[in-house]
């Protein structure tokens, strides 16, 4: 068999492959919805958990009342924004089980790190298809004989 030739049991393998990776994407999806990302300020005087559908529980401890209005609301601000990142590193392992080093999601801080795989991606296209259209032109040939 010539290099970068098919065989059928290559295919076979790449979708029982895709198909894992659906029911993975499945269950992941599920999962997603009923991830909470929870956050305390360091006295407890504001605790929150924020989900998918966004905050679902804000408790506010008695002693948080004698703060000042603005106190308690730069307060509340920065434990929601704790209780986001904590719901945002748990999608990231949870997608992490699923899409290993595929993960979209490595991509939030990493801009540059996409731009790269996107270099490589285009690379590997541009070869396949130089690859093929080699074949193609054998092909040809060996018709025009």
């Amino acid at each position: 068999m010539e290099e970068g030739e098919f065989r059928a049991e290559d295919l076979d393998k790449v979708l029982r492959s895709n198909e894992r990776q659906f029911a993975r994407v499945g269950e992941l999806q599920q999962t997603l919805g009923e991830l909470i990302g929870r956050g305390e300020d360091e006295h407890g005087l504001v605790y929150v958990e924020y989900g998918s559908a966004g905050l679902r529980e804000l408790k506010l401890h008695p002693k948080a009342m004698r703060l000042s209005s603005a106190e308690l609301a730069d307060l509340i601000k920065l434990v929601m924004a704790d209780a986001a990142a904590d719901l945002q590193r748990k999608v990231t392992e949870a997608m992490d089980a699923v899409f290993g080093d595929q993960n979209p999601m490595r991509y939030v801080d990493d801009p540059e790190g996409m731009l790269a795989d996107m270099r490589s991606a285009e690379s590997a296209y541009n070869r396949v298809y130089e690859d093929a259209m080699g074949e193609l032109d054998k092909i040809r040939d060996r018709m025009e004989m």
